[in-house]
């Protein structure tokens, strides 16, 4: 259900004073597609909940360059690696003030307590602050790093130490994304203390660009420009805004009336128009995507290889990417787009086969007329701007092998944590990059670690698993290229998934807005961003 448009209409005069349009001038509305599902970025994978935390309330120990893959100091202003690859000492920055909130007032600086508390919060299953506030985290976990980080240690207040089991050759990377959002440890006693754990996830206080000041599901979040931000001159914004609107022509009706200055996720029919309008500006890359359909194999029939090669090949992924992407779209062939190192340029697609499928079926014992579920996203994504009609079309694609596909689809929190859960029997999801690292494509989304979390597949297969393991392992970019190639061929042959599409991302806003960089890893960041 979307926002009635009166509401921010009257919101966003109310806001820019009477009769001064934009003049205002330092409060940035940004047209959301949805509800976060929290304020902790530990806990979650989705871009809408990142975007609301950790783009907005939180630093990392170090972070990506704005608009690029690039890391550059954070919250430590400096690091050290061993010799043998196995520790991390980071040198913290100083002065770094904490958000003063009406539920919180800081009484010191950013500290190694907070790096500490953060970290092992995420490793440690028995600390007592997910004892009072139990949770799961996904990316954590999917990536093995809670095994992998045997220690993280305050040498001095002003020094953390990470000690690590194996070589992890994109750990900073790792670090430098969302998850690793540092919190603070002083906030959280304050919390454990008053017996109110779970308000981490619902007011938070970070050290990052703005400050949340109140969140109402499915209408807005709102935050202030942090007046002491450590970067300086990063804050050009007095007040941030997510206008919560799923609907993607509704989110085009608000930026041509100039009732946000900038919107998520526009419809590829939509493109033509933006682009001729005066008042607008539509930069666009290539995305750093994939869109996919994940095969349950621990579910009858999808468990058997031929079942899911027939299913495979009877989808006319051609027709699709015309329908569904409108030219925004190129076929994908690998679980990670070309512009990746380690993609496998030798993988081909199997032909669209309609009648190779039937007989692969028929071999297989699935009688005509099986029923399976095929799940739809609710939300459009660079990488799927329209689940429904996809499905529908696979839906029509499958009748015709004798499948009879059920479409089911949910809340976008809910149809996640279901997914994780194993319970649909394929999938329509997809992953947007977030570090640069082949790992995070091959090993957040198929690895062993990973099933029960993104791994929606539920696939564990030992060869496959075993390369991206030792690959990670290693700091030589071409040996791990050689690893996640044959890995590649692995996961064609198997097909857990059928690879759709990767998409080109296209970022409409007014031309009033200064700064906007389109992050590769889909990411909205307002830091740097002001109102002309």
């Amino acid at each position: 259900m979307h926002t009635p448009l009166r509401t921010f209409t009257l919101a966003t005069a109310l806001l820019l004073g009477a009769g001064s349009a934009f003049a205002a001038g330092k409060t940035l509305i940004y047209c959301s597609e949805g509800s976060p599902a929290g304020f902790d970025p530990a806990r979650y994978t989705a871009g809408t909940d990142m975007d609301a935390s950790a783009e907005t309330v939180f630093n990392r120990l170090v972070e990506f360059e704005r608009g690029s893959t690039q890391i550059r100091p954070g919250l430590a202003e400096k690091w050290d690696i061993s010799s043998d690859g196995l520790t991390y000492t980071f040198t913290l920055r100083r002065g770094v003030k904490f958000h003063t909130t009406p539920n919180f007032k800081p009484t010191r600086d950013f500290n190694a307590d907070d790096v500490v508390f953060s970290f092992q919060r995420l490793i440690d299953k028995n600390h007592p602050f997910n004892k009072a506030a139990p949770a799961e985290y996904p990316y954590v976990t999917d990536m093995g790093m809670d095994s992998n980080i045997v220690a993280v240690e305050k040498v001095d207040a002003n020094t953390v130490r990470f000690k690590l089991k194996a070589v992890d050759a994109a750990f900073l990377q790792n670090l430098a994304m969302s998850f690793a959002s540092i919190q603070s440890s002083e906030y959280a006693d304050s919390l454990l203390k008053s017996g109110k754990a779970a308000q981490i996830n619902a007011q938070p206080v970070g050290t990052g660009p703005f400050v949340f000041k109140s969140y109402q599901k499915d209408s807005n979040i709102r935050f202030d420009g942090n007046k002491d931000y450590w970067r300086k001159g990063e804050v050009q914004l007095d007040k941030l805004i997510f206008a919560i609107t799923p609907d993607a022509s509704v989110r085009y009706q608000k930026l041509q009336k100039g009732e946000c200055h900038i919107m998520s996720f526009p419809k590829p029919a939509d493109l033509k128009a933006m682009q001729g309008n005066a008042a607008l500006t539509v930069p666009n890359q290539a995305g750093f995507n994939v869109g996919f359909l994940a095969y349950n194999v621990k579910h009858k029939p999808l468990d058997q290889l031929a079942v899911r090669q027939a299913l495979d090949m009877a989808i006319n992924k051609k027709a699709i990417i015309d329908a569904v992407y409108q030219g925004a779209g190129q076929p994908a062939t690998n679980p990670m787009p070309p512009t990746q190192w380690s993609y496998n340029k030798k993988l081909k697609d199997p032909a669209f086969d309609v009648a190779k499928a039937k007989s692969l079926l028929a071999k297989a014992g699935v009688k005509e007329g099986t029923e399976i579920t095929l799940w739809a996203m609710p939300v459009q994504r660079p990488y799927n701007p329209n689940a429904k009609l996809m499905a529908e079309m696979i839906q029509a694609d499958w009748a015709k092998i004798g499948i009879k596909a059920k479409i089911v689809t949910y809340e976008w929190g809910e149809y996640l944590k279901r997914g994780k859960g194993g319970e649909h029997d394929s999938m329509l999801v997809g992953w947007n990059g977030d570090n640069g690292d082949p790992d995070n494509w091959l090993g957040v989304n198929l690895g062993c670690s990973a099933v029960g979390g993104n791994n929606y597949a539920q696939w564990c297969q030992k060869e496959f698993n075993d390369l991206i393991v030792k690959a990670r392992t290693i700091n030589n970019q071409a040996e791990r290229s050689k690893m996640y190639e044959k890995a590649q061929e692995i996961f064609k042959q198997e097909v857990p998934w059928t690879t759709i599409a990767h998409s080109t991302v296209y970022q409409p806003m007014r031309k009033e807005v200064q700064g906007f960089k389109i992050s590769p890893f889909n990411l909205m960041s307002f830091y740097g961003v002001s109102l002309k």
